[in-house]
């Protein structure tokens, strides 16, 4: 474990872990700069950056540069865990799902990837899965816990606006090819109509 921020980006980068615990207040290089440096370079390994309660500023910047989820001070090392296996399982993905391709999206969960009009677009673990539930279900209007409960697998005590964030992300980063439709009052889904789902 590195105590130093820019120590810690360097061993990040010289071990390529498998996902990155990140404390946001870190000595030198803070929490919140690591991130953007990492997914700068092209480095997507999942990240759950930690933060005290009152760093809401902070958390939500973290979920802006690409982080995957985030703790917040005091945990138990057992929700760390919790949260570690989530995001690991959530990259890993399930086996050989079907390609889905909505409009200008082809995305294909096997492979992890997403184009939009032929280009790749960039995802973070979390976005990505985000939007391939909500494209596994279209039609289907998701609360904000249900989501949670799906996406991220566990309820997350400090409130469901972490799925605003991720939206909010995945609608900058597709533009108006977006899928995602707010329903007032519920939640978000997907429209059914015009959807093309191959195999």
């Amino acid at each position: 474990m590195e105590t130093d921020g820019a120590a810690g980006l360097a061993a990040a980068r010289r071990l390529h872990p498998v996902a990155i615990v990140l404390d946001i207040g870190l000595p030198g290089v803070d929490g919140v700069e690591i991130c953007r440096r990492l997914r700068d370079s092209g480095d997507w390994t999942p990240v759950l950056p930690v933060t005290a309660r009152d760093e809401e500023a902070d958390r939500i910047l973290g979920l802006e540069l690409g982080a995957d989820d985030y703790l917040t001070k005091p945990f138990s090392p057992r929700e760390l865990v919790a949260r570690v296996k989530a995001v690991l399982r959530r990259a890993a993905g399930p086996p050989e799902p079907p390609v889905r391709t909505v409009g200008r999206l082809r995305l294909d969960p096997a492979r992890r990837t997403l184009h939009q009009d032929g280009r790749p677009v960039a995802l973070t673990t979390t976005e990505f899965d985000l939007l391939a539930h909500l494209l596994r279900h279209p039609g289907r209007v998701f609360t904000r816990d249900q989501l949670l409960a799906h996406v991220w697998g566990y309820a997350d005590y400090c409130g469901t606006r972490v799925v605003d964030v991720y939206i909010s992300q995945l609608r900058c980063k597709l533009g108006e090819a977006s899928p995602i439709r707010t329903v007032r009052g519920v939640g978000y889904s997907v429209a059914d109509a015009g959807t093309d789902l191959a195999t």
